[in-house]
């Protein structure tokens, strides 16, 4: 019995051991404000996938998870550090996360491609960095444009969004690498985002009766909001339990300090931690 407790002991870690890694120092993204001035800058469209990063040998989350990538998907990434977000397409967001969630390889993942924004350690400036990057099938470069004007700015982000795309990347290209999270690498929406807890769900009227009409919802600061709008019929067939947290978006507060034009987004999942 003792022998065996061992034996699972050592399995155990082992298992660990190979399903988590160091987690990674990457740079992370501050909100943009009217008082910074980017102009000089670079932006990029903020992609709505999985952060990960490349360690010369395998894929890795923000948190140190150890992603489950098959050989073919990683056979032509180079020796060195590169750090970009997993994506398939605009709106996509929980069937990338259902991809590289599973534990095991497998062929879901030649929906996806590693998008590549910064490669740590590199000499040089951002677009110098960058430039050292070969793309391939499964590796591809995530196109920096240099700010001329706050129209230009907001006109791509305005293009973005009619898209259906999450919003911009704002970075200030002329420094050398570094990590954590400070004013020379933003992040602009129009929107703001927010995450809520499920406490009640609302019987839909009309097309949806039978179906989930709307999810009442308890904010981190207490208030309770009515989210009827962003969901597939597949969520209205299935909505997400009581007691679920989900990850909503608004566009400024009302007169009473509420979210106005609450809209869901998705429920949340450990993978939104890994987001830039």
């Amino acid at each position: 019995m003792y022998r065996k407790s061992i034996l699972f002991l050592i399995v155990f870690l082992l298992l660990k051991i190979s399903l988590f890694a160091q987690k990674p120092e990457l740079f992370l993204l501050n909100k943009y404000t009217k008082d910074i001035n980017i102009t000089g800058w670079y932006m990029s469209e903020k992609l709505d996938g999985v952060r990960a990063y490349w360690d010369g040998e395998k894929l890795i989350s923000r948190s140190g998870k150890v992603f489950s990538t098959p050989v073919f998907f990683i056979k032509d990434f180079p020796k060195r550090e590169l750090d970009g977000e997993l994506w398939s397409k605009r709106g996509d967001f929980s069937n990338i996360v259902s991809i590289v969630n599973q534990k095991k390889p497998h062929n879901g993942w030649n929906k996806l491609t590693f998008n590549v924004f910064e490669v740590p350690h590199a000499e040089g400036n951002l677009v110098t960095r960058l430039a050292t990057v070969q793309e391939s099938q499964y590796i591809k470069l995530v196109q920096q444009k240099k700010i001329k004007t706050d129209t230009a700015l907001f006109k791509f982000l305005k293009d973005i969004e009619n898209k259906k795309g999450e919003g911009v990347v704002l970075r200030k290209g002329s420094l050398s690498y570094y990590a954590g999270r400070t004013n020379n690498a933003l992040k602009l929406k129009s929107y703001v985002d927010e995450e809520c807890k499920v406490i009640d769900i609302n019987e839909g009227q009309g097309k949806n009766s039978e179906r989930m009409g709307s999810l009442l919802c308890q904010m981190n600061n207490g208030k309770r909001i009515k989210i009827g709008t962003g969901f597939s019929q597949k969520e209205r067939i299935d909505p997400p339990k009581i007691g679920t947290f989900i990850t909503f978006k608004y566009y400024g507060l009302t007169s009473k300090g509420n979210p106005r034009f609450p809209v869901f987004m998705r429920i949340r999942s450990m993978t939104d931690e890994l987001s830039r």
